[in-house]
C-alpha cells in the first residue's frame, strides 16, 4: 500500500495522471477481494494487483480508456468458467471495480496522497473513504481515528460538524461506518466506500536471537510494526534489526518500563532461557494483548506453565497463549520458524478485520 501510494504521489509531482483501480466489492470465487488495487499509468505501466488474469486484464483496458477520457467510472465484471479455470479457481464470481482518474493538476488529491502516506508510517486505526454517489465525481478521504478528517470536504465539514444544521440528519451515526471491515453505507443521501488503511497494533518481539533476525523482515515486508526488546545491546540495535521500529535494551523483568502494550498489539516471547520467557509472558498476560506467542520445547512451556499456575493464572488463561508459538509446519530451521509466526500472526489480523475462512 505504501509503495502504491508513494507511486502515485511522485508520478504526480511529476505531471503525470494515472489511473487507481480498485476492488470495492466482490463474491463468489474471486482472485481477489475488495481493498485490493493497482495503478495504471499513462506510459502503459501498472503497479499493484487486483488478481491477474481476465479480470485483471479487463480491468487494464478499462483503465486505459478512463486515461484517455480523462474520466472515473465504476464496472463490474464476472469471471466464467472458462476464465476461472485459467487462473486455476473451480467455479465463478464477480467483482465491482471503481476506477478513479487522477490528475496531475489535482493538487487536493496530491496533498491527500501526502497525508496517507504519513498516516501508513504511524500506529493508529485510519481508514479510506470514497464518494461513489455519482460514478464521475467521486472523490477519496482520509479518517484517522485521533487526525480527524482529510480529504471530501463537504463530507468532512459534516462531519466535524461544521456543516450548516438545517442539513438532513445522517441515515446512521457515521463513526459507525469507521470499523475494522470494509463497508459500504450512506450518510447525508451519499454513498460511501470505507476500508481500513491502518490497523493499529505492534508487534513486540521479546529476545533478539536468531528467529527474531528472521522474523522481523517478514513481518515488515506484510505490514506489521515491530518493536524489539532484549537485555543485551549485542542483540537489540538498529543494526541487527533495521526493518524494525525500534530496538530497546531494558531489563525484562519490568517491560513496562519501556513499552506501553495494548489490548491491540501482539507479543512474541523468544528470550534466550524459560526464566526470562517467565518474566515476560508473566508480565504480558495481565495487559492483555491480542496475540501472546511463546517459543520453546514443551517441557520448557510446561515448566513456565506451573509457575504461572502458581502465580494465580488460570489453565484458561495461559492455555489462550500460543504455545508453542507459530502454525504447524514442521518448521525447523529460524526462517522455517520465523514464517510460521508470521502465518499465525497473518491469521490472527485477519480475524481481527473479520475476514471470512
Amino acid at each position: 500500500m505504501k509503495e502504491l501510494f508513494q507511486e502515485i504521489k511522485d508520478g504526480l509531482d511529476r505531471g503525470e495522471s494515472a489511473v487507481m483501480v480498485t476492488i470495492i466489492a466482490s463474491s463468489g470465487s474471486t482472485p481477489r477481494g475488495a481493498g485490493s488495487r493497482m495503478l495504471v499509468k499513462e506510459d502503459g505501466t501498472i503497479r499493484g494487483t487486483v488478481g491477474g488474469g481476465a479480470v485483471e486484464y479487463q480491468a487494464t483496458l478499462t483503465a486505459q480508456k478512463a486515461l484517455k477520457e480523462r474520466c472515473s467510472c465504476i464496472k463490474e465484471f464476472s469471471l466464467t468458467r472458462n476464465q476461472v479455470a485459467d487462473i486455476g479457481m473451480v467455479c465463478g464470481g464477480d467483482v465491482t471495480v471503481y476506477f478513479q482518474y487522477l490528475s496531475s493538476s489535482n493538487q487536493a488529491f496530491r496533498h491527500l496522497c501526502g497525508e496517507i502516506l504519513k498516516a501508513l508510517k504511524q500506529d493508529e486505526d485510519s481508514w479510506l473513504m470514497l464518494d461513489i454517489t455519482e460514478e464521475g465525481r467521486w472523490q477519496m478521504g482520509l479518517y484517522r481515528r485521533k487526525g480527524g478528517f482529510t480529504g471530501i470536504p463537504e463530507a468532512g465539514e459534516k462531519m466535524e460538524g461544521k456543516a450548516d444544521p438545517s442539513d438532513e440528519p445522517p441515515e446512521r451515526d457515521w463513526k459507525s461506518l469507521f470499523t475494522i471491515r470494509t463497508t459500504q453505507g450512506q450518510l447525508w443521501g451519499r454513498k460511501y466506500y470505507i476500508e481500513p488503511l491502518v490497523q493499529a497494533g505492534t508487534v513486540y518481539v521479546f529476545g533478539g536471537g536468531h528467529v527474531a533476525q528472521e522474523l522481523v523482515p517478514v513481518l515488515h515486508h506484510v505490514g506489521f510494526r515491530c518493536v524489539v526488546m532484549d537485555d543485551r545491546e549485542v542483540f537489540a540495535n538498529p543494526q541487527v534489526f533495521p526493518h524494525a521500529e525500534k530496538t530497546i535494551v531494558g531489563d525484562l523483568e519490568h517491560v513496562s518500563d519501556y513499552v506501553t502494550i495494548r489490548e491491540c498489539d501482539y507479543v512474541c516471547i523468544m528470550t534466550r532461557g524459560h526464566q526470562f520467557d517467565y518474566y515476560i509472558q508473566r508480565q504480558v498476560m495481565a495487559l492483555h494483548p491480542c496475540y501472546i506467542g511463546i517459543m520453546g520445547s514443551r517441557n520448557k512451556i510446561r515448566v513456565v506453565t506451573e509457575k504461572l499456575l502458581g502465580d494465580g493464572y488460570t489453565r484458561e488463561e495461559i492455555e489462550a497463549c500460543r504455545m508453542p508459538i507459530g502454525t504447524e509446519i514442521y518448521a525447523e530451521t529460524p526462517a522455517e520458524i520465523a514464517i510460521s509466526i508470521a502465518g499465525e500472526l497473518i491469521a490472527v489480523r485477519a480475524g481481527r478485520m473479520g475476514r471470512k475462512k
